[in-house]
Order: structure tokens, then sequence, then C-alpha cells
């Protein structure tokens, strides 16, 4: 059974930092790539970073060279350092783990930039 647990949302300002974290249960992080989603409200749920079980990474263009995804397979955790923040940013962030073409969610936590 994975579970799936986001926390560090919140509110803060155009050009402030959050760091998001996602904590798993299981016994499959170690093999599992980690991503992390958002869903403004009106749009679909897109992708923003993710990181392979070898540690490579990806990100949509919008947050590349501001945000920057990371794991601890010792924690069975992953974040997100969100750097630079900007009003078209607020979503609701969901964390996912995929392994073995099966994704797993968690139930998401609010970002909200202010201008």
């Amino acid at each position: 059974q994975v579970q799936l647990v986001e926390s560090g949302g919140g509110l803060v300002q155009a050009g402030g930092s959050l760091r998001l974290s996602c904590a798993a249960s299981g016994s499959i992080f170690r093999i599992a790539d980690m991503g992390w989603y958002r869903q403004a409200p009106g749009n679909q749920r897109e992708l923003v970073a993710r990181i392979t079980s070898g540690g490579s990474t990806d990100y949509e263009d919008s947050v590349k060279g501001r945000f920057t995804i990371s794991r601890d397979n010792a924690k069975k955790a992953v974040y997100l350092q969100m750097n630079g923040l900007k009003p078209e940013d607020t979503a609701v962030y969901y964390c996912n783990l995929n392994v073995l073409r099966v994704d797993y969610w968690g139930k998401g936590t609010l970002v909200t930039v202010s201008s």
C-alpha cells in the first residue's frame, strides 16, 4: 500500500520561496519515479518536475531555474524547492509516485502566491 502525504504549502508573496515535502509509505519508493504536479482552478493537472529513481530530473519550462526537485531515499521523501514564486504558480500541488506504470497520488497542498 502506497500513501503519499504532501506538506509545505501556504500563502507567500511574489518573489518568495516555499519548500514542499512529500512523505511516502511502502517499500517501493527507492525504485519509483517521483513527480510534482499542479492544478490551478479551471486548468488541467500539469507536470511541474520529476525525478527518476536514478536521480535524473526534468522540469516544466516555466519553472526551470526557479524550482528544484530532490529526493531522499532513506527518508522516503521528495521535495520541491520553489524560489522566485509568481502569482501564476498558484495551484494545488500534488505528489506523484510512478512505479511499473502505476500512478499513486497524494491529496495535494495549496500554494497561493499573492502579487
